[in-house]
């Protein structure tokens, strides 16, 4: 069968192709980089809390004041490019996540359970005592679970050929296990949310924003190792996501195309930088390299994504049926929602001076 043959029609959207193309690119660096802070956060809470020293436990007590908010923020801004890409991509991300309902629709209800797991952690951490582990363990591998199901979704969509196998397993449960770019775009999310998270730790020491008694430099200290380990190995997961990819994508970034040949040499020059920062631990100059980083990744990320719909898709042949307000209205509740979030970090910021008195 023509894999084309089970493409749906794309819908007709509001405004031209780039308005959503923007509002994509804007909200998913948002969401990266606190799901970063969430998932990698977790991790590095847990192999503090199974490594049991003095200060690895106040680290792991520390990340547990955070982690609710992370969780939280994460989920709502994780809403937004969710929904631009189900509008560009529309015809795509439902078939695919047709295909792998049942794993799909689990990650709602699993989701709760570990922020239920989250405030559990924060609010009982000393009650818990040796308990913490299970709660970790238990919170982490949910998010693990999410995130690798959010990875295979991401993967199937741009495979309309593969989806010929639902006539052989209808059930909704289709997993991508046999695609070679699925493990190392799996693995190159996760590591890369340690290296986001030893930062985000070590800004909270750099700003002084810490509510239990950890010391400020071990903070930045430890936090600055997670972030140079991590991206070191990121170095190497990220060459094996590369080869992992069809040909025909690997070559946008192997010459084929000079734009994705200079986001992937720009790319490692930020890499290689951003070692260097890590290792002589200053953390504004490493935070700094890395937003620009994570932005030419989004960019590459969105390259991938072009190169494998090609055959079969443009977002500039969706079809525009002019109607404005939705999208006016959209962008004045997310300046809103922007404004509220920046007025709520300024009081937790404020009721810290005031408890610090």
């Amino acid at each position: 069968m023509n894999p084309a043959a089970l493409i749906p029609t794309p819908d007709a959207i509001p405004v031209p192709w780039g308005w959503f193309y923007v509002l994509l690119m804007l909200t998913f660096l948002l969401h990266l980089l606190v799901m970063n802070a969430m998932l990698g956060g977790g991790i590095i809470a847990l192999i503090s809390a199974l490594k049991n020293g003095k200060q690895d436990n106040l680290i792991g007590k520390e990340i547990g004041y955070k982690w609710p908010y992370t969780i939280a923020f994460a989920v709502n801004l994780g809403v937004a490019p969710l929904l631009f890409v189900q509008v560009l991509y529309g015809q795509f991300i439902y078939s695919s996540s047709v295909l792998m309902a049942v794993w799909w629709f689990s990650i709602f209800g699993l989701l709760i359970l570990a922020y239920y797991a989250a405030y559990l952690y924060d609010f009982k951490f000393e009650a818990l005592g040796s308990l913490r582990v299970f709660v970790l363990e238990f919170a982490v591998c949910i998010l693990l679970y999410i995130a690798f199901m959010f990875s295979n979704n991401m993967t199937m969509m741009l495979q309309p050929d593969a989806w010929q196998a639902y006539f052989e397993n209808g059930s909704g449960t289709l997993i991508m296990l046999s695609d070679s770019s699925l493990f190392p775009r799996y693995l190159h999310f996760v590591v890369g949310a340690v290296a986001v998270a030893g930062l985000f730790i070590a800004l909270i020491g750099h700003f002084n924003f810490i509510k239990s008694a950890v010391n400020k430099e071990a903070l930045i200290s430890k936090g600055m190792k997670y972030f140079t380990y991590a991206t070191a190995i990121q170095v190497f997961i990220g060459f094996w996501f590369l080869i992992a990819l069809p040909k025909q994508v690997m070559m946008v970034f192997m010459g084929g195309s000079a734009y994705g040949t200079g986001l992937l040499l720009v790319g490692i020059i930020l890499g290689f930088a951003v070692l260097y920062c890590g290792y002589k631990q200053m953390v504004i100059a490493s935070s700094s390299i890395t937003l620009i980083a994570l932005i030419d990744m989004i960019f590459m990320r969105d390259l991938v994504r072009i190169a494998y719909l090609e055959p079969y898709f443009k977002v500039s042949d969706l079809v525009v049926k002019p109607e404005y307000s939705s999208l006016i209205l959209f962008l004045a509740t997310f300046a809103l929602g922007l404004g509220m979030i920046a007025y709520m970090l300024k009081l937790a910021f404020g009721c810290r001076k005031e408890v610090s008195k």
